[in-house]
C-alpha cells in the first residue's frame, strides 16, 4: 500500500522528493499542486477548530532563533536521538528504530542507551545498508537541531527551530499584555520546524523539514478548568502507560468525562483529546485505525509532565500525528530564569490580603570583601531561597549554590526577616497545555485512509475517498465533447464556480470515463458534465465520486448546491432521493 500511495502521490501532484534533478535530498519533500492545496485545507480546518472556535489567537514567529533561547529551553542538552554508525559503510541509523523494525519491542526510544546496546547485540542486529554487524558499536546521543550563524562570522550562533512552540514562549511577556494579563488565553502558530533526523524514512512521515500546528494554552493551574461539558460524551480509545507495561495490556474505551473522573487523563489534556477526536474524524481519519497512547516515563520529552499521542495506523505501523502535552510551568519558568524579562502574570485579588513575606537585605559590605565577584549572585540566591524555604535561615549559617559551588553565609549577614505586608495580588507563573500537530503526518494519514480500490464496469478503479472539506479539487467540470457549444457552457460553469470560491478543474481531454477515473484517483468528490441535453434544458449531470451515482441539476442551482455539499449541509444521497408522495 505504501508504495502504491507514494507512486500515486508523485503521479497526481501530491508530494515527491525534493531536488530529484540533483539526486534528491533525504528528508525533504515538495508538495505538488494537489498536495499543497490538501495541506492548506488541513491547516485551515485545524485553525478553524483549535483556534477560531476556541477563541485563541495566532502569531507568526521567526524560524531562526538565537542560541540562548535553546539553552534556556533545554534543547541544547536534551533534544537527542540515539545514533549508531556502521563501522563498515559509515551509514548512520537510529538505534531505537533498528530495534523496533527487527524485534517485537515497541517504543524503544524510552529504553536507556546501555540497554539499547545490549539489545542490538542480543538480537544480532546488522546494518540495513551493508549487513555489517553492529554488536559492540557504541550508541550515542545525537542532537537534532540544525545550527547556523546569525550575521557574518560565528559570533552569534543560532538554530533553526525544532518546534514552533519556543517562538510563542519567548514572546510571552508581550503576548500576555495583548491578553490584558487575563488567564487563561491561548496562542497558536502554524509553520515550519526543522530536525536533523538521523534516518529520514517513509516519505513525508519522518522528514527534516516539516510543518507543525501548535497551540500553547496558558492557564492558572489553581483556578482554570477546561469546558469539559463540550466534549464530555466523546469516546476515546486509550492506551495508557499502565496498560502498555502489562504483558496483556489492552486499549480501554472511555468518554472524556469517564477518563477524567477515573484519573486516567489530566482534565486539560482530556478536553483537547475530545476536541482532537472530533477534528480527526471530520477530515477523514479512520477511527478504526486511530488511538491515543500515553507516553511511557522514559519516553516523555524533558519539558513534559504528561503526554498522550494521537496515533494513526498506516502501512501496518502506528505513527504519532499529534502530541498532547501538559508542559506545566517548565518553559515559562526557564525563560523567566534565563532571560531579562518577567514571564509571570499579575493576578489581582478581589480584596487585599495581609500575608507574611520573607525578605533578605544582605550586608554587601561583608559579602563583597568575603566573596568578591560572586557576591551579587549570592545575594540573588539568598533572595530566591528566602521566597522558597524560609526555614533554611533558622540556623547560624545559610548555604546557597552559585555556579556549581556552595557558599556558607552567616545568617546575621543575610538581613533575613519575615514581615506582614498587604498584597493586592500575586504573580502567577502560568502552566501550559499543548496540542502539537504534525501537519505532514496528518496529510499522509488522510491520504492513506482515503486510498481505496474497487471495480467499476469490470475495471479496477483507484480512488481517494477524501472528505469534501479537505479535498484539494472539489469539482471537475467536463463537456461531453468540446464542440457544438458544450465547451463554452462548461467553461462558463467553471468560471462561475471558481467565483463562488470552489476549487474547480476543467478537463476536455479523452473520453468521459477516463476523465472520471482521473478525478476519482486524485480525490475529487464531484464531477459536472455538460452534454447535448444541457443545451436544451440548462441542466447538467452531477456525479458523486464514491458511489458513481448521477443526478440532473439545474445550472442555476449548481453553485449553491455544491457549496452546501462542501459544507456538509446536504448530502448527495439526499439529492438522489425520490420526492415524497403528495
Amino acid at each position: 500500500m505504501s508504495r502504491d500511495l507514494v507512486e500515486l502521490a508523485k503521479r497526481r501532484g501530491y508530494f515527491f522528493q525534493s531536488a530529484s534533478a540533483y539526486g534528491g535530498v533525504s528528508g525533504f519533500y515538495t508538495y505538488g499542486p494537489e498536495g499543497a492545496t490538501l495541506k492548506d485545507n488541513v491547516e485551515d480546518a485545524w485553525r478553524e477548530r483549535f483556534q477560531v472556535r476556541e477563541g485563541h489567537r495566532e502569531i507568526d514567529a521567526p524560524t531562526v532563533m538565537p542560541e540562548p533561547v535553546f539553552e534556556a529551553s533545554g534543547h541544547l542538552d536534551t533534544f537527542d536521538d540515539m545514533l549508531v554508525e556502521c563501522p563498515e559503510c559509515g551509514e548512520s541509523h537510529r538505534a531505537d528504530h533498528l530495534i523496533e523494525d527487527n524485534t517485537d519491542i515497541e517504543e524503544a526510544e524510552s529504553i536507556p542507551i546501555s540497554e539499547v546496546e545490549d539489545l542490538i547485540a542480543d538480537h544480532d542486529l546488522r546494518c540495513p545498508n551493508c549487513d555489517a554487524e553492529l554488536a559492540g558499536v557504541p550508541v550515542e546521543d545525537f542532537n537534532l537541531m540544525f545550527e547556523t550563524n546569525i550575521g557574518p562570522g560565528d559570533s552569534s550562533p543560532g538554530y533553526l527551530r525544532p518546534e514552533t512552540a519556543q517562538g510563542i514562549f519567548v514572546e510571552f511577556p508581550q503576548l500576555a499584555e495583548y491578553a490584558r494579563n487575563q488567564l487563561p488565553f491561548g496562542i497558536t502558530q502554524i509553520g515550519k520546524a526543522y530536525r536533523n533526523e538521523i534516518s529520514p524514512r517513509k516519505s513525508i512521515i519522518r522528514v527534516r523539514e516539516f510543518t507543525q500546528a501548535e497551540l500553547e494554552h496558558f492557564i492558572d493551574p489553581t483556578e482554570d478548568e477546561p469546558p469539559l461539558d463540550r466534549v464530555a460524551d466523546v469516546e476515546l480509545t486509550l492506551y495508557s502507560a499502565e496498560e502498555q507495561e502489562k504483558d496483556d495490556g489492552e486499549y480501554v474505551t472511555k468518554t472524556v468525562r469517564e477518563a477524567v473522573d477515573e484519573g486516567i487523563v489530566h482534565e486539560w489534556i482530556a478536553y483537547y483529546l475530545g476536541v482532537g477526536k472530533q477534528w480527526y474524524e471530520s477530515i477523514g481519519v479512520d477511527m478504526d485505525r486511530f488511538r491515543y497512547r500515553q507516553h511511557l516515563p522514559g519516553e516523555r520529552a524533558h519539558y513534559s509532565a504528561d503526554c498522550w499521542d494521537a496515533e494513526s495506523e498506516v502501512d501496518g505501523d502506528w505513527i504519532e500525528i499529534t502530541g498532547y502535552s501538559y508542559r506545566s510551568d517548565y518553559d515559562l519558568g526557564k525563560h523567566d530564569e534565563y532571560s531579562d524579562d518577567d514571564f509571570t502574570v499579575f493576578k489581582q485579588y478581589d480584596e487585599p490580603k495581609v500575608v507574611e513575606r520573607a525578605t533578605v537585605d544582605p550586608d554587601m559590605s561583608y559579602l563583597g570583601p568575603e566573596f568578591g565577584g560572586a557576591a551579587g549572585d549570592i545575594a540573588d540566591a539568598l533572595e530566591t531561597l528566602a521566597e522558597r524555604d524560609r526555614k533554611a535561615f533558622d540556623g547560624e549559617e545559610v548555604a546557597v549554590e552559585v555556579g556549581g559551588e556552595e557558599y556558607a553565609i552567616p545568617t546575621e549577614k543575610t538581613g533575613f526577616s519575615v514581615e506582614e505586608v498587604k498584597e493586592t495580588g500575586e504573580h502567577v507563573l502560568p502552566h501550559v497545555v499543548e496540542p502539537s500537530i504534525g501537519i505532514d503526518r496528518v496529510v499522509y494519514t488522510v491520504l492513506d485512509h482515503a486510498y481505496e480500490t474497487d471495480e467499476i464496469e469490470g475495471e479496477t478503479r483507484t480512488r481517494l475517498a477524501l472528505e469534501p472539506a479537505v479535498a484539494p479539487t472539489f469539482v471537475g467540470v467536463f463537456p461531453l465533447m468540446d464542440k457544438d457549444g458544450m465547451g463554452e457552457v462548461a467553461r462558463e460553469i467553471t468560471d462561475d464556480l471558481r467565483a463562488a470560491g470552489l476549487d474547480v478543474t476543467y478537463d476536455d481531454s479523452g473520453n468521459i470515463g477516463r476523465r472520471y477515473r482521473r478525478q476519482d484517483e486524485v480525490g475529487t468528490p464531484f464531477c459536472v458534465t455538460v452534454d447535448y441535453e444541457s443545451l436544451e434544458d440548462d441542466a447538467v449531470t452531477l456525479r458523486e465520486r464514491d458511489s458513481t451515482e448521477q443526478v440532473r441539476v439545474p445550472i442555476s442551482d449548481l453553485d449553491d448546491l455544491l457549496a452546501d455539499l462542501q459544507a456538509g449541509e446536504t448530502t448527495f444521497a439526499e439529492l438522489d432521493a425520490p420526492a415524497p408522495e403528495q
